[in-house]
């Protein structure tokens, strides 16, 4: 996964390497769940341009180093700087409980 502070505002246009069209990323730090419970973090959730969204189906997940080309950089103001700074609190938060519950489980295995 791509650095927050690297990744493309939503809106941006991307073409992917080894693509012949175009995609619109239109959501950051991605995860999906497979029926086994394991949990893949993606960087960004894309639809095809100029067509968009037209159902569920239409949507792919994609990581910042697929990308080949940015077309298109989209909207960046204080409020997306905002965003950022909250996710990552946020990550720094979630990882941080999840460093002592691996150090919780670990003492418990050795006690």
């Amino acid at each position: 996964m791509a650095a927050i502070r690297e990744l493309l505002p939503i809106g941006s246009v991307v073409l992917l390497k080894n693509g012949i069209k175009k995609a619109m990323i239109i959501g950051i730090m991605q995860s999906t769940v497979d029926n086994e419970g394991q949990v893949t973090e993606y960087d960004y959730l894309g639809v095809l341009y100029p067509e968009g969204f037209f159902d569920v189906k239409s949507m792919f997940f994609f990581n910042h180093d697929q990308i080949n080309d940015v077309v298109f950089r989209g909207y960046e103001n204080p409020e997306r700087a905002e965003f950022l700074d909250r996710l990552e609190e946020n990550l720094d938060k979630g990882t941080k409980l999840l460093r002592e519950k691996l150090e919780n489980q670990a003492e418990e295995a050795e006690g």
